[in-house]
């Protein structure tokens, strides 16, 4: 009995739930997609630095 009343609790809670337009929904997507891009970016760069860097002070390349 205490499952039927959880679910009943959680389908009434849904209702009340404001859900994102799809317009806002895309406009949220394509800024994670572009900010997790730099973070890549900025990453790949720091450590293609730090790589350089340990060749050419520590391995003397």
């Amino acid at each position: 009995m205490k499952l039927f009343k959880f679910f009943g609790s959680v389908n009434k809670e849904m209702k009340l739930v404001v859900w994102p337009t799809f317009k806002e929904n895309r406009r949220d997507t394509w800024t994670v997609v572009a900010t997790s891009l730099m973070y890549a970016i900025f990453f790949a760069l720091v450590d293609w630095g730090l790589i350089s860097l340990l060749q050419t002070f520590v391995m003397g390349k």
